[in-house]
């Protein structure tokens, strides 16, 4: 069974930073993407960032580009993303998820995890 457990949300204060990390299990794709989305409250669902396992490549929505960066740690099957100078527009439920065909910032991944919350006060 596929498993994503999403962690480091939080409140921050606008311009601070958090770390998310999405640690995966249960699948033996030779090559998959993690990508993060997040949601906020009366919007779509929206891409942030995604990674590709074997040759780390990445790729950032405009919204969040020279902010956030998106890493991998193979070794633990674990995904970062790390978010600098964050603004109250950035508050949302966080999600990370898993295609093992799909590269990119389209919801159409496979496997989602269950969210993790992060508020920015202004």
């Amino acid at each position: 069974e596929v498993q994503l457990v999403e962690s480091g949300g939080g409140l921050v204060q606008a311009g601070g930073s958090l770390r998310l990390s999405c640690a995966a299990s249960g699948f033996t794709f030779d090559d998959y993407a993690i990508g993060w989305f997040r949601q906020a409250p009366g919007k779509e669902r929206e891409g942030v960032s995604c990674i590709r396992r074997t040759d780390y490549y990445t790729h950032y929505a405009d919204s969040v580009k020279g902010r956030f960066t998106i890493s991998s740690d193979n070794a633990k099957n674990t995904v970062y993303l790390q978010m600098n100078s964050l603004k109250p527009e950035d508050t949302a439920v966080y999600y990370c998820a898993v295609d093992a065909v799909y590269f990119g910032l389209d919801t159409r991944y496979r496997y989602w995890g269950q969210g993790t919350q992060v508020t920015v006060s202004s």
